[in-house]
């Protein structure tokens, strides 16, 4: 099977499941995100026509809600706060160097796929700002030299 009938499979299964569920557009693109860990512009027209609403609709919903990615995220996810504490601490300077080191901005993944950066407004860590998420740790106290441990130590950014 190959990578793009997999995806659809799982699209199809997932649309079946939950089409019937009451405002089911959502409970949908989450359990889609979920499962491959974004939301395909390739899966749009069959979630339309499952729900009765346009690609139009579909779409709009996957770009309001940040929530949601249209393009496969890296093997990492850095969520880096942009909440008021956090900026307070060094957050910008910390953001900045971070997408030079990455060479990415938000919302994008480096080029060898290791790492997709996004922002997160509050960590629910401010007593220890700025802070980060990478995957499922949290970090606090986030300066320049501790990101750049953090990020060699994974031993796959160059």
């Amino acid at each position: 099977m190959t990578e793009s009938s997999t995806m659809q499979a799982t699209v199809q299964k997932i649309t079946t499941a939950l089409k019937d569920k009451p405002g089911a557009l959502l409970p949908i693109l989450h359990a889609i995100q979920d499962a491959l860990g974004y939301v395909p512009s390739e899966s749009v027209p069959a979630i339309a026509k499952a729900l009765n609403l346009s690609r139009a609709e579909v779409h709009g919903v996957i770009s309001f809600y940040h929530y949601f990615r249209d393009t496969q995220p890296g093997k990492h996810t850095i969520h880096l706060c942009r909440a008021e504490s956090c900026q307070a601490m060094g957050g910008k300077q910390l953001e900045s160097h971070v997408k030079t080191k990455l060479g990415i901005d938000f919302h994008e993944t480096t080029a060898d796929g290791n790492f997709s950066l996004e922002p997160i407004y509050c960590l629910g860590n401010c007593a220890c700002s700025p802070a980060m998420q990478i995957d499922e740790e949290i970090y606090g106290r986030v300066t320049a030299k501790s990101f750049d441990t953090v990020i060699d130590e994974t031993g796959e950014l160059a």
